[in-house]
C-alpha cells in the first residue's frame, strides 16, 4: 500500500503533524510505502480556475509545487491530510491543495456518474487538532471535506481528531490521539 501524507501545517513539529507522522511511522513499519510533503515548504498557487484541466489537459496546468504531490497523491492508495484548525476551517496551506484537485474531476463532472479521473477505492485520513477542547466546534470541517474526496471516488475515510490541544495550551499530541492514530495506520494496512 502506498500512502501520501499532506502536512497542512506552517509548524514543522506541530501537533497535527505528529500525528500524521505516527499514522506514517505506524503504517511503514507494517510494510507500506509512505511520502511525505510538508505544504508550507513548497512554493505554490492555488487554483486559477482556468478550467485547463477540463478543457485541454487532464492535469492542472500549474507547474509548481504541488504538481508532484498532486501526482503522488493521485497515485497512492491512501491519503492523509493533516491540519491545525485555522479560523475555523483548514489551513490555507491545505485549502490550496484541496483546491488543485478540482483537476482530478472529468469535464463532464457534473453529469458523470463516475465523475473523477482517479482509481475508485482510496483511503482518506483526516487529522485535525484544534485549540478549543469544545469538540462540537468545527466538528463540520471533516464531514464537509470527506463529502468531496467521496466524490473524488475515495469510498472509505476516517477522522483522527485532537480538541484543546496547540500552542497555548500543551506542544504535546494527547497519548490517546496518538495511539487512535496507531490504530487507523492497522485499519488502513488491514
Amino acid at each position: 500500500m502506498k500512502i501520501v501524507s499532506l502536512l497542512g501545517s506552517p509548524r514543522t513539529s506541530g501537533i497535527s503533524t505528529t500525528i500524521a507522522n505516527r499514522l506514517t511511522t505506524t503504517a511503514a513499519g507494517l510494510g507500506a510505502e509512505t511520502q511525505t510533503f510538508e505544504l508550507n515548504r513548497l512554493a505554490y498557487r492555488g487554483c486559477q480556475g482556468c478550467y485547463a484541466c477540463k478543457t485541454r489537459l487532464d492535469h492542472c496546468v500549474l507547474d509548481n509545487g504541488l504538481a508532484e504531490v498532486l501526482q503522488a497523491a493521485a497515485e497512492a492508495d491512501a491519503l492523509v491530510l493533516a491540519t491545525p484548525v485555522y479560523y475555523g476551517d483548514v489551513t490555507g496551506q491545505l485549502k490550496c491543495f484541496i483546491d488543485r484537485t478540482f483537476s482530478w474531476l472529468r469535464p463532464d463532472y457534473v453529469g458523470n456518474p463516475q465523475p473523477s479521473r482517479l482509481t475508485p477505492g482510496k483511503k482518506l485520513v483526516f487529522v485535525m487538532s484544534q485549540g478549543n477542547p469544545d469538540e462540537t466546534l468545527f466538528a463540520d470541517i471533516y464531514p464537509r471535506y470527506a463529502k468531496f474526496f467521496t466524490w473524488l471516488g475515495f469510498t472509505e475515510s476516517r477522522l483522527v481528531r485532537a480538541c484543546g490541544v496547540g500552542p497555548a495550551t500543551v506542544d504535546a499530541a494527547p497519548e490517546a490521539v496518538l495511539k487512535k492514530a496507531e490504530e487507523t495506520a492497522r485499519e488502513l494496512m488491514g
